[in-house]
């Protein structure tokens, strides 16, 4: 039986369907890439309110980005896990999670340390930076800037592990040349390829210019 031409196709025109799915891809994209930092402003009086109940849960106050959390978590608990799932300062990246990647690198004490295998609890009180405290959209850190106007960033993935270990490289011993850079930034992985750009990202801000 003939379609009603007054009714239209039951089905979407190839046209439409790529146009409805390439704006709601596009919607993912741009909602996936809000700051980070947002999530700070969540208080760790509420994230601590919310979770769930940790038997053998033991106080901590993590400094976080000059602000004190006052936490209860389970002493297993790894910097990664505790920065990302209890404090929701999702910018560091869980990657391998076994201390290959780099991608969740973080300072502590001003040094730069793999959180994933850093345990929470050993940290009490001490200094702790992620990217979200480095700078923000309004004020950008001189690394994440050279990291912008260099295209090391990529897929984005390990951009903030290879940000923050830019960062700690800066106040460390190395030589002049990239292949100094390049092997104190070797325990950073770029799935992406991007290490021409982000050497030249590093050797921008070192140098100054």
């Amino acid at each position: 039986m003939p379609d009603d031409p007054k009714s239209g196709p039951l089905d979407p025109t190839r046209r439409k369907f790529l146009k409805t799915t390439g704006s709601t891809a596009a919607a993912t994209i741009i909602a996936s890439y809000v700051p980070a930092h947002a999530a700070a402003h969540q208080s760790s009086a509420v994230a601590a309110a919310e979770a769930p109940s940790i038997e053998g849960a033991v106080p901590i106050t993590l400094r976080i980005n000059g602000k004190d959390h006052q936490l209860r978590i389970d002493p297993r608990t790894s910097l990664l896990d505790c920065v990302r799932e209890t404090v929701a300062l999702t910018g560091t990246k869980k990657g391998c999670d076994h201390g290959q990647c780099g991608a969740c690198t973080v300072h502590v004490n001003g040094r730069r340390v793999l959180s994933c295998l850093t345990m929470a609890l050993l940290l009490d009180g001490q200094e702790i930076t992620t990217i979200e405290g480095l700078g923000s959209p309004d004020n950008l850190h001189p690394m994440q800037a050279s990291f912008l106007e260099h295209d090391g960033y990529q897929c984005g993935y390990c951009t903030s592990g290879q940000i923050m270990s830019a960062v700690a490289l800066l106040k460390e011993p190395c030589g002049t040349d990239d292949s100094d850079v390049k092997e104190l930034m070797s325990g950073n992985i770029c799935r992406c390829g991007a290490y021409a750009n982000i050497v030249a990202a590093i050797q921008q801000v070192r140098k100054g210019t």
